[in-house]
């Protein structure tokens, strides 16, 4: 192949390789992330990358004119194909699918890549991994939604976050939608109301992005126009005072419309069954809260970490929220036949796991091979010999696949690595039957030890302990 015609190594935008520490990290959260899930009495759900596009639905995307322009999709004969956005959509048409032959509470969890044909970001990829929990059934929403925040706290703190690194925020999506309604502001405008607010804590808006959003336009940094709801001075005035509301009591005084008043009442009965538990102080009120996707109805929560993180530029970012979710009472029942309400979470597992990167506070549990090196070829399987005693002991090791090289080359390789130990043998510690076991992290000069072979297991795991 000429020089030319060689292919550039290269990946799409929002697409990233995962290696080396960082993917042990994301292992060992995926791992602590499942274990709280079963702990929580959860079954476990795998559902196919793909969905058929009118199961997902058209609530997703922001441009009106191209509603499933945020996700991936072609065409299988007469039918559209859509690579799933989320897992609660896929969630919705199973249950709806099997519902006759699931509990009547029907727990699941689901750990599972989706994708999004959107603008990456710091910790925002086009395919990334999602970690599920749902609670599908008529159940006391009291109780399901609690469970959820104490699901969210406890699964955290065993990733390794403290209890003051996150806070998890709730709101209820019946308030606003009762000011909404209150406001006489029309159901094609509500979705437009609800997509600004959810945008306030995104980087450079605030209240007066919002506001902009709310009248007639906006304009970014880069000159971009984006289409408002085009509401009245008196509607926007009244939805920016409900943003600048904090108390839930004040809330209670100043929206007196039926809607908003059961959103409230909800919220109070979820905080007295949190308080029967011990996660109530990582709970607050957030009534910025609205979650952008449509199919929401009620309770609606946002965990944020109280941290700030920085790109590989050193510059400070917001990653947004890295768990969120809520209840919805009407996914399901677009299924004909089917009417089952659910609640659920979602963790952000590469969110997550940007931002842990940067703490550095969480020790890996990570045990690098021995290598054993291969001083000559002639004794090749003496080398195998030991291998396979290391290994029927539960010790991860290596034989070294290149005969050719010398000791110091080996040695370098596995320095390279980072590997703690390496086992030299040659022809008189075989004519012995001693080994010889090298510490490669040890002092210079006292890291070479000859032993019997009858200890050589003993020494390696002393070894392999004192550095792990």
């Amino acid at each position: 192949m000429n020089k030319e015609n060689k292919l550039v190594p290269g990946l799409p935008s929002g697409f990233e390789d995962r290696w080396d520490k960082k993917l042990l990290l994301k292992k060992k959260l995926l791992l602590a992330i499942e274990n709280n899930f079963i702990k929580f009495g959860a079954e476990p759900l795998e559902t196919p990358s793909f969905e058929i596009s009118e199961n997902i639905g058209s609530f997703l995307a922001e441009d009106e004119a191209n509603p499933m322009s945020d996700v991936f999709s072609f065409k299988d004969g007469d039918k559209n194909i859509t690579l799933r956005y989320d897992l609660s959509s896929p969630l919705a048409r199973f249950v709806a699918q099997n519902n006759q032959e699931l509990p009547s509470i029907y727990k699941r969890y689901a750990i599972q890549n989706v994708f999004r044909n959107e603008k990456a970001g710091n910790g925002r990829y086009r395919e990334f991994l999602q970690a599920d929990f749902d609670i599908v059934g008529n159940v006391n929403s009291s109780q399901a939604n609690a469970e959820l925040c104490n699901l969210i706290s406890e699964t955290l703190s065993e990733c390794g976050l403290k209890k003051d690194q996150f806070t998890i925020n709730v709101s209820n999506r019946k308030i606003v939608q009762g000011l909404l309604n209150e406001l006489k502001i029309s159901k094609e405008k509500q979705l437009k109301v609800i997509r600004a607010i959810d945008k306030l804590d995104k980087p450079g808006f605030g209240l007066k992005g919002v506001e902009d959003l709310l009248r007639k336009e906006r304009k970014d940094t880069s000159g971009a126009i984006t289409k408002g709801a085009d509401l009245n001075d008196e509607q926007v005035s009244q939805i920016l005072n409900y943003l600048k509301t904090k108390d839930l009591k004040d809330l209670k005084q100043n929206l007196k419309n039926p809607l908003s008043q059961e959103g409230i009442k909800e919220l109070e009965d979820f905080f007295e069954v949190l308080g029967y538990g011990s996660n109530f102080n990582q709970v607050k009120t957030n009534f910025t809260i609205v979650r952008g996707l449509a199919y929401y109805s009620d309770f609606i929560v946002e965990t944020n970490l109280n941290f700030t993180v920085t790109n590989n530029k050193g510059k400070e970012v917001d990653i947004g929220s890295i768990c969120s979710g809520g209840a919805y009472a009407k996914l399901i029942s677009r299924f004909k036949g089917v009417d089952i309400p659910g609640t659920g979470i979602s963790f952000g597992v590469d969110r997550l796991l940007f931002a842990l990167m940067q703490l550095d506070q969480i020790e890996l549990d990570e045990q690098k091979p021995v290598l054993v090196c291969v001083m000559d070829k002639k004794y090749l399987k003496n080398y195998y010999e030991i291998l396979d005693i290391l290994r029927q002991n539960n010790i991860n090791s290596e034989i070294f696949l290149d005969t050719k090289k010398n000791l110091g080359k080996q040695l370098t390789f596995a320095n390279k690595r980072q590997l703690p130990v390496a086992i030299i043998c040659g022809e008189n510690e075989f004519k012995d039957n001693t080994v010889t076991i090298k510490n490669l992290k040890g002092v210079k000069g006292e890291n070479n030890k000859t032993i019997p072979k009858e200890d050589l297991i003993n020494e390696v795991k002393k070894l392999i302990w004192k550095y792990s």
